[in-house]
């Protein structure tokens, strides 16, 4: 058995219900589970009065504000770095072809500023068409010019691969490692 110097070890005794024990009458002016709310005739607070302000997005019809420069030039750096990674990846590749051809640069460097004058017109030919479409047709509003840039980056990838193949050296490395 259960040590009984111990208060812990003390079994529990039930007790039988009392009479008239349990839940005491309640009063008529309250009933369990709904809270008395007084009701006023008269509202705590007073409505703001509806006064029509200009809040900076302007009236409904009116012409946007126009934007700064330095707006517009943040909104063309944005994704940027597609069309560096581009530049850079031709230039290696141009720079590996060129020298690889052996003789004057001059006619190679002639070739390359004019392909970045097509990447440059590509790009300007992608912002266009991106205005036309998304906010002229569409009414969206273009917060960057990643998709100009992505698509300048893909054709000067392109352009780069192009000159590599053009490469004899290059070409005979690729199908010595694609063959074995």
């Amino acid at each position: 058995m259960a040590d009984q110097t111990q208060p812990w070890a003390e079994r529990t005794v039930e007790v039988p219900p009392q009479p008239g024990g349990g839940v005491p009458q309640q009063r008529d002016a309250f009933r369990r589970g709904v809270a008395p709310v007084g009701r006023s005739g008269t509202p705590r607070t007073e409505p703001f009065p509806v006064v029509e302000e200009p809040t900076g997005t302007g009236w409904p019809g009116a012409a946007a504000p126009r934007r700064p420069m330095s707006w517009h030039m943040a909104q063309l750096r944005r994704g940027a770095e597609w069309s560096a990674a581009g530049v850079l990846f031709a230039f290696v590749c141009w720079g590996i072809w060129a020298i690889s051809g052996g003789g004057d640069l001059v006619a190679p460097l002639l070739i390359f500023v004019l392909s970045l004058l097509v990447a440059a017109g590509l790009f300007a030919l992608a912002r266009l068409v991106g205005r036309v479409v998304l906010e002229q047709r569409l009414g969206r509003v273009r917060h960057s010019a990643r998709g100009a840039h992505l698509v300048t980056a893909v054709f000067l990838t392109g352009l780069g691969i192009a000159w590599l193949q053009q490469t004899e050296w290059v070409v005979s490395a690729w199908n010595w490692i694609t063959n074995n």
